[in-house]
């Protein structure tokens, strides 16, 4: 079963039907029980850091989040949160990446950065059957500098992670779960991937 945890984030119906074309079971839930019983997790991805991570903390599910050992994939703001830092609010997060999280300042492009971009991959298993410089979604105005645990990067005027990894936690910028075909077969890479 695939845990995708509800913080009170946006819209997050074509997360789950991402997830239910897969093939697998879902339950949207904040229930610490739930989430430490799953297969697999997503912190899916649509809001403002401080805010997250204040949710996460009312909601007691930031120890349940980082003592995980099942692979666990961050979208978006939920990779963001799972980095150290973000300017966005001067927000603390979880420091599963030791990533920083800054405002997009590439020059002549638009702030948010919205539609479709490539992302460039250093052999991730992640991108298994996706050909290197493939076009997915992305919807952002910050997102993580490159650093130890970046595995892919996108240019936008200035180049930065869109993808992370440290162990069982993944992270995306884009959003798979609305990049057509290519997302498609990047979430049910992750979400067929083995557990530690």
């Amino acid at each position: 079963m695939v845990a995708i945890i509800d913080y009170g984030s946006g819209n997050i119906f074509s997360l789950c039907n991402a997830v239910k074309r897969a093939g697998f079971e879902h339950e949207v839930t904040s229930d610490t029980r739930v989430i430490q019983q799953a297969d697999k997790v997503i912190l899916p991805g649509v809001g403002e850091a401080s805010e997250v991570m204040r949710e996460i903390e009312n909601r007691g599910i930031r120890e349940t989040i980082l003592n995980l050992k099942v692979p666990v994939l961050g979208i978006c703001i939920g990779m963001q949160v799972l980095c150290s830092y973000s300017s966005e609010g001067d927000t603390k997060c979880l420091g599963v990446f030791p990533e920083s999280v800054q405002r997009l300042r590439g020059e002549g492009v638009k702030i948010p950065h919205m539609g479709w971009n490539r992302v460039n991959y250093s052999g991730s298993a992640l991108f298994e059957g996706i050909k290197n410089g493939e076009w997915f979604y992305f919807v952002h105005s910050f997102a993580p500098e490159s650093g130890i645990c970046t595995e892919a990067v996108t240019d936008y005027g200035v180049e930065f992670a869109s993808v992370l990894a440290n162990e069982n936690f993944f992270g995306t910028q884009f959003h798979p779960e609305k990049s057509g075909r290519v997302g498609d077969r990047f979430l049910k890479n992750f979400l067929t991937i083995n557990s530690k």
